[in-house]
Parts: C-alpha cells; structure tokens; sequence
C-alpha cells in the first residue's frame, strides 16, 4: 500500500514544473526551501497538499508565515548540507517559535538522537528534522565510504564552507573536512577557475556519468573514484552518529529516548505558558 510521502523543491532554481508534476499526482506534502515561498503556495494550497518552508532567520519566518506556508522549519547553523542562516538551533528555534505561534515549528540542525529531539521540543518545537543520522541508515543511497566519514566524525569535522558549488553557486554549506576543501583552504579559497584540481574528474556513478571536484554531489551507491575528496553533507551532530541501522530502528530509538527524557516524573521543561506541544491540560511537552 502506498504510504504519504513528500518531496522537496529548492526555490533558487525553476521549480515550476516539477512542482505542476508533483501536484498532479497528488503528491500530499511538499517542501520548499532558499526563496520566497509567496511564489509557489498558492498553486500548493489549492492541490490540497501541506507546504513546509525551511528558513534561516526570524525575518525569514515571518515572510513565510504571511505567504500562508502550513509548517516552518527552522534550520540552525550547525546543520549539514546547504544552510541558509547563521543563527544556532538553540537560538534560533525558540525565537521562530514566538514569532509565528501558532503556526508549528519543526526544528533542524544538530538533531542526531532523542537528546536532540527532547531539546528542541523543549524550546517549543513541534518536531525534529534529522539529516545526517539517516545518511547512516540502511535505506539510504549513501555510500559505504560517506556512512564511515560520518561515523567517525568529530563536530568540529563538519565545516561551513562555500567550497562545493558548482551545480549551486553561492550557497554555504556544510560537509565534512577532506582533502578537497584542505588544499582549497590553503589556497586563500580563491574562486572559479583558479581552485587547485579544478576540473578533476574524482568518482564515476553506476550510469557512468563523470563527477568532478567542487561539484555539489555526495557519495552514493555504485559510485567509483576518490569518493573521499567529494562533498559529503554533514552537520555538527555527526560526532553522535555511531552506527549503520534501519529507518524504523533509528526512529523508535528516537522516539523512545525522547520519551524518557520528557516524562520523567516532575518535569515541566517548556514552562506553562509554552507554545510547544502539550498533552491536554497541561504545558509540559510529552512523548509517546
């Protein structure tokens, strides 16, 4: 039986046919990030699917909360891949929440386990959005090479950049150090054409199609190469990504140690006059 699924749409680029595909298939929920979402809700809202919109800021939030978006996502500056603000999760969150209660919030950024899920929650989140611990899941398309990379990463491993952009310029990101973005450092990080190796071919995917230094593609399944020199998307968290399991092992270990952080006898940490979700009757927010 086919399960909701969603799909996301990135606003610096041309989004309009694939959003027009996406919603004549009745695709039920879509995401949409790095741009005005004013410009693509209206045909979103009258499909009848839910919008989420990924933003970077307070000033962003408000943008997307008056274009009629159903759910914000708040990414903090420690999250991996493109990252479009420069305020932490702890501080970002909480101020996103206040600002368009009570539209809910789902945080992003730094959320690698029920520690994580249990903070943001706290802060007054309606949910988690994690990234880099499912790179490490079974399911995912990532390559052996990138599960190891963010298995073994330290925090301060994962590196905000503007290293890898050809596919996407002038969009930060941040992946995990290699010998790529070493040598571009040391450099002066000088721009196009001028980036020692620029123009290498580093992997060759399953199709045969040649992947070259600086793109903005990670390591996936069949590839072949130097896979270590390419992009590989990682938040801060990826220092507490220890192991490769399921999607629905990682979920339930979410759930379940999220759930013995928040119901702990005597503890009320949102406060009661929080947004953040509650069970009825009280201002505590509770998982189960």
């Amino acid at each position: 039986m086919l399960r909701s699924f969603g799909v996301n749409l990135v606003l610096d680029f041309p989004v309009a046919a694939n959003l027009a595909a996406c919603l004549a298939e009745g695709v039920p929920v879509v995401s949409t990030f790095w741009g005005d979402p004013a410009e693509v809700h209206g045909p979103i809202e009258a499909a009848g699917a839910m919008h989420l919109h990924t933003v970077g800021s307070v000033a962003e939030a408000r943008q997307a909360a008056e274009a009629g978006v159903d759910v914000l996502v708040a990414q903090g500056w420690e999250a991996g891949g493109h990252v479009r603000g420069q305020v932490s999760t702890m501080a970002l969150v909480p101020a996103v929440v206040d600002a368009v209660h009570p539209l809910p919030v789902v945080a992003a950024g730094g959320i690698a386990d029920g520690r994580g899920l249990a903070a943001v929650l706290t802060l007054g989140a309606q949910a988690g959005w994690l990234g880099t611990r499912f790179v490490a899941a079974t399911e995912a398309g990532s390559h052996d090479e990138y599960r190891r990379a963010v298995m073994a990463a330290d925090p301060g491993d994962a590196v905000h950049t503007g290293c890898f952009d050809g596919g996407w310029p002038d969009a930060p990101h941040r992946v995990l150090r290699n010998a790529t973005l070493d040598r571009w450092l040391a450099a002066g990080s000088p721009a196009g054409p001028d980036r020692p190796g620029e123009g290498d071919v580093l992997a060759t995917d399953a199709e045969g199609r040649q992947h070259l230094r600086y793109a903005d593609i990670v390591p996936v399944t069949g590839m072949t190469g130097q896979l270590d020199e390419l992009a590989r998307y990682a938040g801060q968290c990826a220092g507490t990504v220890r192991d490769v399991a399921p999607a629905a092992a990682i979920v339930e270990s979410l759930v379940r140690q999220a759930a013995e952080i928040l119901n702990r006898p005597g503890t009320n940490p949102a406060g009661a006059d929080s947004p953040g979700p509650s069970l009825p009757g009280t201002g505590s927010p509770r998982i189960s």
